[in-house]
């Protein structure tokens, strides 16, 4: 009996812990799918040797890995104390000073990087800083300088971020650092780039030209950890090709009672709208500092995988943590595990209706087909990654199996969740010729047994993109030969 196949996607970030030799070979046999690079912390320089290492690694063990840079964004954050750290009292006054050249921080006052704070704040709003582990209230706005309230004891390092509880500062979303390192994730070459904290659409359409004129294809991924995102959530998703669920920033700011049901709100919107999804911060936290992870990371993660996510993230587990490989085989026993209890049938009352694209159309006639007759696999030759997609919407007891001679396409199919992108060579073969070595490459694979039933998806004319407008039903016969069963 063939071992079962993990459904969810995972997404590794790179660091410290991942640069000693060998790592990123465990990292790889370990299974992740796709890397992050985290733009906000170290000299772009080293994502660029750690992007460099990762494809190396890559091509020794014969995978192919996509990877993600993650942009900044306009964080707020505190500047830096005389002596590293300072500890207030509840009660206390603490002024933020938004100047330049304020001086280093004390008990009493420390500098902030947003100048423009004093006039997004007023008189009883509340300020979370450090993830929210210490709390300000506003007392008043006098120029350059905000007063605060201490409300409760803490300690306070420096270059801590800064949250308005209930969102409502203006900055925009991409900043002039944001736009020079869209031009070395173009260098690089990777499948994802990440915008923090966007408001709108307008945000991501702006990064998205920004990335167009830097050379980028790569897939825009909005990471929703604004209060205001919520409130322009539809136009966000259809703005972009991936969400991904940011969940530090966004619980401090909408608070975390509040969390869990926003977050299973935008796995199902963005499911719907045919957006990849991902679930991320803090998801196996303890394992930054121990080999297992708590029962209630592993709920937390289990929960996402029944949600309906496409992919879960390790942040600092893998970048910075004692454990990063054991972190990885952690998240792919949790994610085995949910699929295997909790397996569900698609509700194709509730699918979408009037499709206005013929490869959308596809998609579902073969999602029904494979749900109603039962099949191995669903094959789809794909261009652009389109069809896959639209496929991994659905809830299906069946693989899908994209096969693209575009190495580019098949390392932005990685986050899909439910496929597994081959690289294969259509161009010049007529649509039943294609099925045919299709479905026998996958046999001599060992993905495909004498036998099995599978879908099979594709354009009259190989090698155009948005062409898939054709369904076949295959059966492998002895030898790996595919019998036609069937013709849409």
């Amino acid at each position: 009996m063939k071992a079962q196949q993990r459904r969810t996607k995972i997404l590794a970030t790179l660091g410290p812990a991942t640069d000693a030799p060998g790592v990123l070979d465990q990292l790889l046999a370990a299974g992740i799918d796709c890397v992050r690079l985290n733009f906000s912390h170290g000299d772009p320089s080293a994502q660029v040797e750690r992007a460099n290492a990762l494809r190396a690694a890559a091509q020794r063990v014969g995978r192919e890995v996509g990877i993600l840079a993650d942009l900044p964004g306009p964080k707020i954050r505190i500047e830096r104390f005389v002596d590293g750290r300072v500890q207030l009292k509840a009660g206390d006054r603490f002024d933020l000073v938004a100047n330049a050249d304020a001086p280093e921080g004390t008990e009493r006052e420390v500098g902030v990087s947003y100048l423009g704070l004093p006039n997004d704040v007023t008189s009883g709003d509340t300020l979370l800083l450090d993830d929210g582990m210490m709390q300000l209230r506003v007392e008043r706005v006098e120029g350059e300088r905000i007063v605060t309230t201490v409300l409760n004891d803490g300690a306070l390092s420096n270059r801590k971020g800064v949250n308005k509880l209930g969102g409502g500062l203006s900055l925009g979303a991409l900043t002039e650092r944001d736009r020079e390192l869209i031009g070395v994730a173009a260098q690089i070459g990777v499948d994802f780039i990440a915008v923090s904290f966007c408001r709108n659409a307008a945000d991501m359409e702006e990064a998205r030209q920004v990335a167009r004129e830097a050379g980028s294809d790569a897939f825009l991924v909005s990471k929703i950890e604004r209060a205001e995102a919520i409130e322009n959530l539809t136009e966000i998703i259809e703005a972009s090709d991936v969400v991904m669920v940011a969940r530090g920033d966004l619980g401090v700011e909408i608070g975390d009672a509040e969390l869990p049901g926003l977050q299973k709100k935008i796995i199902r919107e963005a499911t719907a709208c045919g957006r990849v999804v991902i679930t991320a911060t803090q998801m196996l936290q303890s394992m930054v500092d121990s080999p297992m992870p708590t029962r209630a990371e592993v709920l937390d993660v289990a929960n996402s995988v029944i949600d309906g996510t496409d992919a879960v993230m390790l942040s600092q587990e893998t970048a910075a943590g004692k454990y990063p490989v054991k972190a990885v085989e952690a998240m792919v026993r949790v994610c085995l595990g949910a699929e295997r209890t909790f397996a569900h049938d698609t509700d194709f009352e509730a699918a979408p209706r009037n499709l206005d694209r013929p490869d959308r159309a596809i998609a579902m006639a073969a999602m029904f087909l494979s749900e109603h007759i039962g099949v191995r696999a669903i094959v789809a030759i794909t261009e652009s990654g389109g069809t896959p997609r639209y496929l991994s919407r659905f809830r299906s007891q069946s693989p899908v199996f994209a096969l693209s001679s575009d190495s580019g396409v098949r390392r932005r199919m990685s986050l899909m969740r439910d496929v597994t992108s081959i690289p294969f060579e259509s161009l010049g073969l007529g649509a039943r010729e294609a099925a045919r070595r299709a479905a026998r490459q996958l046999y001599d694979a060992d993905l495909l047994e004498v036998g099995d039933r599978l879908i099979f998806t594709s354009g009259e004319t190989m090698g155009q993109h948005g062409a898939t407008n054709t369904l076949r039903l295959l059966q492998m016969g002895e030898g790996g030969v595919a019998q036609g069963l069937g013709e849409l």
